[in-house]
């Protein structure tokens, strides 16, 4: 080889590493703070996710990268997750398992953007100045689960006609929340002439404690709280019930897919579709404050046939009829 042509070689060589550095270091960042683990659940919201980015011509490892950064359930970890994402400075944030995310993420910087889901409404939660004009650095999807509990009640106590008096489990971890379910939940038991009863839950123990109290006073069903750490815990949960025979349900169709009897709620995928597609609008410019809070749309019920059975009950026809998804 020449020596002229091996000193060109040479310096092509060394050039094209630094090349796909600076195209690697232009690629933009989002970051993702999630309060749970990595598993089957959150997996599927992070595809739902990905395919809201993908409709918007972004596509992970592509021309953009993802930051994750997963709480584990331990929610006193969430402030020191988002000062990483936001030393790393990441161009957007996505912020997915409640409340607490969200506020942890806007306590951690005014500048960057963040995308939420949450299922209350963010004015009230002071998240943005209205849903048609957020101000700030937030915006994102209501997704309205905690509005939706009256209708799931009112459902369950069509599939357990003979229930008098149901239980309702909330995270008192989540004060928010707790608040917004047993308002929702006191008003439209009075309106179904059911009894209420109370429990309270924010560890493993405290589930199974719960269970032994429902047991002990004898409650004919269960509604389960809107809460990530609940839906994290789905698989104790279901078990629970069918050791004691508790028809339970829940605005999550997770735990209606784990073994509760029935969901109502929102279609939660589509919630993170959307988050995606304004994750990807944001990379391309938009400013959170243009983006108005979108409210879901799309709701779902899911009855699962065969805890229906396990329990000896007789899902009215006109029920099968209207379910989203009948689990056989």
């Amino acid at each position: 080889m020449k020596r002229r042509n091996f000193i060109a070689l040479i310096g092509s060589a060394s050039v094209w590493p630094l090349v796909a550095h600076a195209q690697q270091s232009a690629m933009p960042v989002i970051g993702f703070l999630d309060s749970r683990s990595l598993d089957a659940v959150t997996a599927g919201r992070l595809r739902a996710f990905r395919q809201g980015l993908k409709e918007t011509a972004y596509v992970e490892g592509e021309n953009v990268a993802i930051e994750y950064r997963w709480a584990e359930n331990q929610m006193e970890r969430l402030p020191a997750l988002a000062a990483e994402l936001v030393h790393r400075r990441v161009t957007v944030i996505a912020v997915s398992g409640g409340f607490v995310v969200t506020f942890a993420a806007k306590a951690a910087t005014t500048s960057i953007p963040i995308v939420f889901g949450v299922p209350e409404d963010p004015v009230r939660l002071g998240l943005v100045a209205s849903l048609a004009r957020p101000g700030g650095n937030l915006t994102g999807v209501n997704f309205l689960n905690l509005e939706l509990v009256a209708k799931g009640l009112e459902i369950l106590r069509e599939l357990v006609p003979v229930a008098t008096r149901v239980a309702v489990l909330v995270n008192p971890a989540n004060a928010t929340n707790v608040e917004t379910t047993l308002s929702a939940a006191e008003t439209a038991t009075r309106a179904t002439g059911l009894q209420m009863q109370v429990l309270k839950a924010s560890t493993n123990l405290e589930i199974n404690a719960a269970f032994a109290t429902l047991v002990r006073e004898r409650s004919d069903a269960l509604f389960v709280g809107q809460d990530p750490f609940f839906n994290s815990r789905r698989i104790q949960l279901a078990n629970m019930a069918a050791r004691h025979v508790i028809p339970m349900s829940s605005v999550s169709r997770d735990i209606a897919e784990a073994g509760g009897l029935m969901s109502y709620g929102t279609n939660i995928l589509d919630v993170y579709r959307q988050m995606g597609v304004y994750a990807g609008r944001i990379l391309k410019g938009v400013k959170p404050q243009d983006l108005p809070v979108v409210q879901s749309s799309k709701f779902e019920l899911v009855i699962n046939q065969q805890t229906a059975r396990m329990l000896g009950l007789t899902v009215p026809d006109k029920l099968l009829v209207a379910a989203d998804e009948v689990i056989e």
